[in-house]
């Protein structure tokens, strides 16, 4: 009897949003994160980064709590009491960045109806496609109607844009996940930008999601191919070039990056 031959399919490159950016961002960042084993090391975060993981922090647990003590009030203590998990950062004007957050907090809970919580908060989603798999954490799951909505809280200094939400791949993959874990209509997003409590929104259609979908399988392959060429004995700084801007100020391995540092000295 003859022996039948079974191909195994290709596994699937396993993802966050984060991982995917880091490699569209810029492909060095990527294999120090990701590649480069041990890691390098990794610089202290920046405060907005900080100050943006508290906020995110209170905004969850504040739904947490009772409808009665849903106020204004606990807002802010709940931002105090995450203050806690970014004290480690050294920044001179750290306590101006508390006073600000707490205020960014107690004005959105004040919009917001206490008895009316969303679907999920910090809630994990998975999309998958013929060759990647993609998981996330949503900051906040709406229901509006029989639709589901897409929220994502922001701390940057720059108000958020409408074209920001729709180029947004991270959100774009968000619904898709949304629409496998709840199996309901979901085709809005929204940032939600603290500071200035405005809200940047977008409808997607299956061509922008799916226009998402191919750029994210197109990542996957080119961070895939340059992992292999390193491992055959390329050049690691030639498989994955060093792309240099604005993005380096945020960049966890700045430090480990000569040309990163040179391109925020110019």
């Amino acid at each position: 009897m003859s022996q039948l031959a079974f191909e195994l399919p290709e596994p699937l490159f396993t993802a966050t949003p984060s991982k995917l950016a880091a490699h569209d961002t810029c492909p060095r960042r990527y294999r120090f994160g990701y590649v480069d084993r041990p890691t390098p090391p990794q610089s202290m975060p920046r405060v907005n980064a900080s100050v943006g993981a508290a906020v995110h922090a209170a905004l969850r647990s504040w739904w947490e709590l009772p409808v009665a003590e849903r106020t204004p009030a606990s807002a802010r203590r709940l931002l105090d009491r995450h203050w806690t998990t970014v004290t480690a950062v050294e920044a001179p004007d750290a306590e101006e960045w508390r006073t600000r957050a707490a205020g960014w907090v107690e004005e959105h809970v004040a919009g917001l109806d206490p008895a009316d919580p969303p679907l999920a908060t910090e809630r994990q989603v998975t999309v998958t496609t013929g060759t990647l798999s993609v998981s996330g954490r949503v900051d906040r799951i709406d229901e509006r109607g029989a639709e589901l909505v897409v929220v994502d809280y922001k701390t940057g200094r720059r108000p958020s844009t409408e074209a920001e939400a729709a180029d947004s791949q991270a959100l774009a993959l968000y619904v898709l996940g949304v629409r496998r874990t709840f199996r309901r209509p979901c085709t809005r997003v929204e940032l939600h930008h603290l500071p200035t409590a405005t809200v940047a929104a977008f409808e997607h259609t299956p061509e922008t999601l799916a226009g998402h979908v191919e750029r994210a399988e197109a990542t996957a392959r080119a961070a895939t191919a340059a992992t292999a060429a390193v491992e055959a004995g390329a050049d690691p700084d030639t498989a994955f070039p060093v792309v240099t801007g604005q993005h380096c100020a945020g960049c966890p391995f700045r430090r480990s990056c000569p040309e990163g540092r040179a391109a925020l000295r110019g």
